[in-house]
């Protein structure tokens, strides 16, 4: 019985993936209504905190942005890539990276990607080469922020045992380990740029020829006044929430009672609480001060990425916690032995099931869980912690196809069996190494 359940479950996947967008999520329901009505299996708890997350950071992101503070950050980091343009392999990965770590969001990359392969074209390297460690660092990036959902999932899992702090100090040093071995794997991929026929082909068009040289940095639109104080609002309620999550002492304390989504049993604050309202109170300060229409925030991009996201991880979350309680013991028992006397194959299950899903979020509260009733000890689920990040296997998700087509090129590329693509080595090494290396780290650190 638990095949067919499993064969449902994949199959939902499978098919919410190829459908983009909410598909996930809608999938993950259909999926969860055959358990209840023809299995009869007790449904989960849904990830509400998680949603709940996702809404506040990407709320919160969305006025930024709306606000015109992406289109600042974007300038900055514009500014910062065209100084070493021949270092572009390096610098890029390195920006993405923390620009994921600061916002919370891999979707914040969409405007860097098209600069980090207009610089590397006009310098004649090959764009693949830093567009695919890019993708792959901001991926890492949402591993090791201190307000991706991703990590607030992880805090609410660990409770207790796991503060925030443990977390950055393992993942960013960690991740930064990996991008860099990341980089040196894509150094010289493929030909050299004047020596690709794919692109001498295209150089034969002069309108392309033309194109490829042209400056695009050139009469850009003036910023929005509020533009700047967006990002230091935001940037305040990162480094705000840093310190909670340091310091936990800084927050109130009541008397023990009955836990809901803001305290837990002991009568502290739960983080993903002092998320929520940090970010939605930083959203409220930048409406103010900047004088942004909330209009403006809802049409914004990101609002509409996180709304998907929210959908998606609500169906395919609480489909995948349901059959995980539901076989649990069966689990435990195939897994058990396995993990107990090599913990580290357990980041190997974490990698296949985000290579399934598409999320870091989704994959830790469906998993993580799992890991904790197995007795891996903390310090090791943190380590493995990088290893949600295999959704660069099947390329499918929104950054690696939109790295493909701002690469004008054709160099950044899709193999002929699908996963013989241009991010395969870049996120197998970069992942792995961010995994070895949170090993090394948390033993050193913790």
């Amino acid at each position: 019985m638990i095949w067919l359940q499993f064969a449902i479950l994949l199959g939902a996947i499978l098919i919410g993936a190829r459908m983009k967008g909410i598909g996930l999520g809608v999938m993950g329901m259909i999926a969860l209504a055959l358990y209840l009505f023809v299995f009869r299996m007790r449904p989960a708890e849904p990830p509400i905190d998680v949603m709940l997350i996702i809404l506040a950071v990407v709320s919160t992101a969305a006025t930024m942005q709306a606000a015109g503070g992406m289109d600042y950050l974007v300038r900055v980091a514009e500014k910062i890539l065209r100084s070493k343009p021949s270092m572009i392999t390096l610098m890029g990965p390195l920006v993405t990276f923390a620009f994921t770590v600061f916002a919370g969001t891999a979707h914040i990359t969409y405007s860097l990607l098209p600069i980090i392969s207009e610089v590397a074209t006009k310098k004649r390297i090959r764009p693949e080469r830093p567009l695919s460690i890019s993708v792959v660092a901001s991926h890492l990036g949402i591993t090791a922020s201190p307000i991706s959902a991703a990590t607030a999932a992880m805090l609410t899992i660990l409770t207790g045992e796991v503060k925030l702090a443990n977390i950055l100090i393992v993942c960013i040093p960690a991740c930064l380990v990996g991008i860099l071995l990341g980089v040196a794997s894509v150094w010289k991929m493929g030909k050299e740029l004047e020596k690709d026929p794919v692109f001498l082909e295209k150089m034969k068009d002069p309108q392309f020829a033309a194109d490829i040289d042209t400056d695009s940095a050139k009469d850009q639109a003036p910023l929005k006044p509020g533009a700047k104080a967006s990002v230091i609002i935001f940037g305040v309620a990162v480094l705000l929430i840093v310190l909670v999550g340091a310091f936990p002492s800084l927050l109130p304390h009541f008397p023990p009672g009955a836990p809901n989504l803001s305290v837990s049993a002991n009568g502290t604050i739960k983080m993903a609480a002092v998320i929520e309202l940090v970010m939605l109170g930083a959203a409220a300060l930048m409406l103010l001060i900047t004088k942004t229409s909330t209009t403006d925030v809802a049409k914004a991009s990101l609002f509409t990425a996180g709304a998907q996201a929210v959908v998606s991880i609500f169906g395919v979350v609480w489909m995948s916690a349901t059959f995980m309680e539901a076989n649990q013991v069966a689990i435990e028992g195939a897994l058990g032995n396995m993990v107990r006397s090599a913990p580290w194959t357990f980041a190997i299950a974490l990698f296949i099931l985000s290579m399934l899903l598409f999320s870091q979020a989704a994959t830790t509260k469906a998993l993580m869980p799992l890991g904790v009733a197995l007795g891996i000890a903390p310090p090791n689920l943190v380590a493995m912690f990088p290893a949600t990040n295999g959704d660069f296997v099947l390329p499918g998700y929104p950054t690696l196809l939109a790295a493909i087509n701002f690469d004008r090129t054709g160099s950044t590329h899709i193999g002929k069996y699908l996963v013989n693509h241009s991010f395969m080595i870049p996120g197998l090494v970069g992942v792995s190494g961010s995994v070895a290396a949170g090993f090394l780290f948390a033993h050193l650190f913790w």
